[in-house]
């Protein structure tokens, strides 16, 4: 059986539609795809950012140093500034200056440290981007406890 003319027509327009529809979820599923990912890295650098400072929990700078080692070249726009550093409930000068920097219990509550990390996701996709927003917050935290060094 053959297809007259605007029947052609009807099929080039349908495929049309649907070609449209299939590239903006392909493209959306591309986007969650690499937020998801760099959540993940972040997550990881946060982890490793934790367990060094359970060790140096003095050492704020080494703390995002290693944070940022861990993340590589996968998020070159993530700093320091991105990246909180606390130790149980407190800022790390507090701690350094007497506060819980070490191994030990503070009114039966183990001392910790906490990493977090802030990233901004900037939406390549351009359909997308107009419908969610140009970027997207991420934020990432790991919370360890102090291992070293023990307390008075």
């Amino acid at each position: 059986m053959a297809l007259n003319k605007s029947e052609r027509g009807q099929s080039l327009v349908e495929m049309a539609f649907s070609l449209v529809m299939f590239l903006i979820l392909v493209g959306g599923a591309v986007e969650i795809g690499l937020a998801l990912f760099q959540y993940v890295t972040m997550r990881d650098a946060a982890q490793e950012g934790a367990l060094y400072g359970s060790f140096n929990p003095a050492d704020e700078n080494g703390i995002k140093n290693r944070a940022l080692d861990a993340v590589g070249d996968i998020m070159p726009n993530l700093t320091a500034a991105d990246i909180d550093v606390t130790i149980n409930g407190s800022s790390v000068a507090d701690a350094v200056s007497g506060g819980y920097a070490c191994e030990g219990l503070t009114a039966s509550v183990p001392n910790f440290i906490t990493v977090g990390i802030t990233f901004v996701h900037p939406v390549t996709m351009p359909y997308i981007g107009e419908r969610m927003g140009q970027s997207v917050n991420l934020n990432a935290g790991v919370t360890d406890t102090i291992l070293s060094p023990a307390c008075d």
